[in-house]
């Protein structure tokens, strides 16, 4: 493993709820007083919102000046505003609305009941993603990219075998085939995703482990869409010791 990728093991899911929650504050923190802004993005699942949940719930949440925080999103589940499917509602209930960002910020994607159609809200998240461009890229290059990593080493709505794993053009697609429910979604691509400066996927429980062994072993990311996750600056697979059952001894860091 290159000095790019690293594996940090933790004993368990609180355990790395809470170190994963730290570290986010003091890296935005150091991005917002060094950088005077930070983009930051997020994912949903269990691990995920648990970890905002714990940035909601620390002592020093309130660190981070978070009026310089623009806060995106890797996919989302094509359900209404409302639903509490959506990985921005439960973002918002974990954390978002416990802190002083302005709502501008704050860039969801747009909702079923948005009176849009699913390939007029993935255009139109391409466009806000597009008012931030960045070193000629259509698309804001993200600070901190969180990504959830599942059992058939998915990442954000990018599925194994699917065209949008493979998809170089845009940077928003619509998904109308998804494995797991709901089959209607909107997910940032690969090249959006890998040229933030630093990934960081968080995963948990023995379910995740072939994944993230079959990823660290040099699978093709069209088969493990985890595998094809880098950060720019770096990688990290923050894990659970479940998760970490399948990862040699020689690739696990430790420390950050």
């Amino acid at each position: 493993m290159t000095g790019e990728r690293r594996v940090l093991v933790h004993p368990d899911r609180d355990a790395l709820v809470s170190a994963v929650a730290a570290r986010f504050l003091s890296k935005t923190a150091d991005l917002v007083a060094d950088r005077g802004k930070a983009h930051v993005c997020l994912t949903g699942g269990t691990v995920g919102i648990g970890v905002l949940a714990a940035v909601g719930d620390s002592a020093t949440r309130d660190s981070v000046d978070w009026s310089r925080v623009h806060v995106w999103w890797g996919d989302e589940r094509w359900v209404p505003a409302d639903s509490e499917d959506r990985n921005d509602k439960q973002a918002r209930d974990a954390l978002l609305d416990r802190l002083e960002i302005p709502a501008e910020n704050v860039h969801a994607f747009p909702a079923s009941d948005s009176g849009l159609g699913l390939d007029e809200a993935a255009d139109a998240y391409a466009r806000e993603l597009a008012r931030y461009s960045k070193k000629g890229l259509p698309y804001p290059r993200f600070d901190i990219t969180f990504l959830g990593v599942g059992p058939d080493g998915h990442i954000a709505s990018l599925f194994p075998d699917r065209s949008g794993i493979r998809e170089t053009e845009r940077s928003v697609i619509a998904v109308r085939d998804s494995p797991k429910p709901p089959p209607e979604r909107l997910s940032l691509t690969r090249p959006v995703l890998n040229s933030s400066a630093r990934i960081w996927l968080v995963l948990a429980g023995a379910d995740k482990a072939s994944a993230l062994g079959l990823a660290l072993a040099g699978a093709s990311y069209t088969e493990v869409p985890a595998a094809g996750a880098k950060g720019r600056k770096r990688t990290v697979f923050f894990v659970d010791q479940d998760a970490s059952a399948e990862v040699p001894e020689s690739l696990i860091a430790q420390e950050y």
